[in-house]
């Protein structure tokens, strides 16, 4: 793989970690303590503000699991092992880093 193609996932990575990272603050104040709507008091209400809470809390469990594998593939990049297989050490497809520039397995050992 080229430098320009190297340099354009890393640009690609860098933006995605951005927003994620804009995404997990923005949100942090959802998976605050449940309160209670004076206004609809009861088991219901209560019931939808936990899980909304909950629902929070995963979304930002899948934010801060994208978050680390964008840094792996980050630290693969300035190790200049970005793009190689773990498993048979084979250069990843160029087309399947574009759709996920964090993988970390060819297509072949995917498949196994």
């Amino acid at each position: 793989m080229d430098d320009a193609t190297i340099e354009a996932f890393r640009q690609q990575l860098v933006a995605q970690q951005l927003a994620l990272q804009a995404q997990e603050q923005e949100h942090k104040t959802d998976s605050g303590p449940v309160e209670l709507d004076q206004a609809r008091v009861g088991r219901l209400s209560r019931m939808d503000a936990m899980q909304g809470q909950q629902m929070a809390l995963q979304a930002s469990r899948r934010r801060q699991s994208q978050l680390a594998n964008i840094a792996g593939a980050l630290r693969r990049i300035e190790s200049n092992s970005f793009g190689d297989c773990f498993i048979c050490g084979e250069e990843i497809d160029q087309r399947r880093l574009a759709i996920d520039p964090t993988s970390t397995r060819c297509l072949g050992c995917t498949e196994v």
